[in-house]
């Protein structure tokens, strides 16, 4: 124990007796170390805030519009708009065998709505109960339609968060009565912010029963009495939700008699393909990031076999006259190894702590939109942490070995 002592002391003395050459050596490891988690812990951020605006949507949710339907087959330059009726809403409800959630959204964007102490305009959606196990509309206080507030006809709303600075300033929302083009509806719920900066669309919208938004706010237009806007679903589950799109597709396209393979028929929002496709490019980006770090790592390993190299020549003489006198093979190895492994792990903890302290600096920072805290992530750390022991003792390990292998008598003649 006593002779391991000696020689971590030993070894100690001599890395301090080259100051400037171990620091940047040093220098080296730890900057591989901390820009590997931090390039990766970036990119982490950025995903992670990604999912989050995705989620502000909703859950596994999917857009499908109307397009334009050929008048001659193969001429898209004929094409003819056509709008979604009520009537395919419940086509597909009935038939589809993919679709956990779905619900039809009826949009006027011309009501005016008025409370006791102000009016607004926003967007009124007329949408099924399943609407909020779709898309992410958080109630409180209050509540969220029922079946029987739909099949009833009950004129009830619910009001997005925006909205409430002019119709219910500093006042209670729930149980009040608000004006929707002249006709009372009785607000049963607030929807409440979504987003840090409240920009999200929700919070300026009006949310009625669909039942109730057919009978009193139909679209306007030629042969829009039973029209919808459009068609908001959930798959059974994300695997499936190529499945649930062609099934949505074939049942329209049956109704309104066109092929659903026509491209221009339909307007499809897939935000499960849109996050498989961010998620690529993210994956992509950090093994480019880890590359870039483990390079970096590379090189700073690459800077300590030198130094050691280097070490062992100036130190030839001295290793020779340790052997003559008693010193052991295994002592010479132990004393190079230790250097050169002292040098990695201590420059790979300190690159370890900056990157920490540079992560917990930006936690405490107000994020941008669209991008979440730096995080280290675990299987990173355990990269940087595999391949700085590797590095260690290949460092340490062949300059050691080359000193450990001269001979006393060869040794002492060096100059």
């Amino acid at each position: 124990m006593r002779t391991f002592l000696d020689i971590v002391k030993q070894s100690l003395s001599t890395l301090w007796a080259h100051k400037m050459r171990s620091f940047l050596t040093m220098f080296g490891i730890a900057w591989g170390v901390g820009s590997l988690l931090l390039l990766v812990g970036l990119g982490e951020g950025f995903r992670s805030g990604q999912n989050k605006n995705l989620a502000q949507l909703g859950q596994d949710i999917m857009f499908t519009f109307p397009g334009r339907i050929p008048a001659v087959a193969g001429s898209f330059q004929s094409g003819q708009p056509y709008k979604f009726t009520y009537d395919d809403y419940i086509a597909i409800r009935e038939r589809a065998k993919f679709i956990r959630a779905l619900s039809p959204v009826i949009e006027r964007d011309d009501i005016r709505a008025v409370s006791d102490y102000g009016s607004t305009n926003g967007q009124l959606f007329g949408v099924a109960p399943d609407y909020n196990r779709i898309r992410n509309v958080p109630v409180y206080p209050g509540r969220w339609f029922n079946a029987d507030d739909n099949n009833e006809h009950r004129r009830v709303a619910i009001v997005g968060w925006e909205l409430l600075k002019n119709m219910f300033p500093g006042r209670a929302a729930v149980g009040s009565i608000i004006l929707l083009n002249g006709i009372d509806f009785e607000v049963i719920g607030v929807v409440d912010k979504i987003g840090k900066e409240g920009n999200n669309g929700t919070n300026i919208r009006i949310f009625v029963p669909l039942e109730t938004m057919r009978m009193l706010f139909p679209l306007k237009g030629e042969n829009s009495e039973n029209a919808i806007s459009f068609i908001n679903y959930r798959p059974l589950s994300k695997e499936q939700h190529v499945e649930a799109k062609t099934e949505v597709h074939k049942w329209i396209a049956q109704r309104h008699r066109f092929d659903p393979k026509l491209e221009d028929a339909f307007t499809d929002w897939d935000t499960i393909d849109e996050s498989m496709k961010v998620s690529k490019i993210f994956d992509a980006m950090d093994w480019f990031l880890g590359v870039v770090g483990l390079v970096t790592l590379a090189l700073g390993a690459i800077g300590i076999i030198n130094i050691m190299l280097v070490s062992v020549a100036e130190r030839t003489k001295e290793i020779g006259l340790r052997k003559a006198l008693g010193a052991t093979h295994r002592n010479i190895l132990a004393q190079f190894f230790i250097e050169g492994a002292f040098l990695t792990v201590f420059s790979g903890a300190i690159g370890l702590t900056i990157c920490l302290a540079v992560v917990t600096l930006l936690a405490r920072l107000p994020a941008p939109e669209g991008f979440d805290t730096p995080r280290i992530v675990a299987s990173s750390a355990l990269t940087a942490i595999t391949s700085l022991a590797v590095a260690g003792v290949v460092a340490g390990l062949y300059p050691a070995r080359k000193a450990a292998l001269l001979a006393p008598v060869e040794a002492l003649r060096q100059e």
